[in-house]
């Protein structure tokens, strides 16, 4: 099995394609000439997962203005992700990542603890990769609280 090289900063994010909501496919480079704000999070319909969508949904005409789209991943389903997303009037596409494939380019799952139970899950992480597909900024191991400010401060830096 080949080892993955670490996705680094400053570097072409590896082109992948998943399902996303509204029955489309979303392939990364078909989006070149937008900046593109790509947040993981571990599951629907969580208070956590609930309100970085909500921030990102209510933020979204900053982000139009700046030319860059919202994307959010999970491992649920393309019906679990309509539902989250029609509940939440969320303006983005969320994709279903069930393979792990974008999940494993950006490094993403990780041992998780829960209550003494340990257990691989998606660590809340989001990206911003330029027009060009190069990664500009990651926060990793995101609290959702202040981190739809420092996204924007990032997105309008570029």
């Amino acid at each position: 099995m080949t080892q993955l090289q670490e996705l680094q900063v400053g570097s072409l994010v590896a082109d992948f394609e998943l399902p996303s909501t509204g029955d489309k496919q979303f392939k990364l480079s078909d989006h070149r000439g937008k900046a593109i704000v790509i947040y993981f999070y571990p599951k629907d319909n969580t208070p956590g997962c609930t309100l970085e969508g909500q921030q990102f949904r209510d933020n979204i005409a900053t982000f139009n203005d700046h030319n860059t789209i919202i994307i959010g991943i999970s491992r649920d389903t393309i019906r679990k992700h309509e539902n989250f997303k029609t509940k939440h009037e969320f303006p983005f596409d969320l994709l279903a990542d069930e393979q792990e494939v974008a999940c494993s380019i950006f490094g993403v799952v990780q041992l998780k603890k829960n209550y003494g139970r340990e257990y691989m899950g998606i660590v809340r992480s989001t990206f911003l990769i330029d027009e060009n597909g190069i990664l500009r900024n990651e926060w990793r191991k995101v609290k959702v609280k202040d981190h739809i400010a420092e996204v924007l401060a990032a997105v309008q830096a570029l």
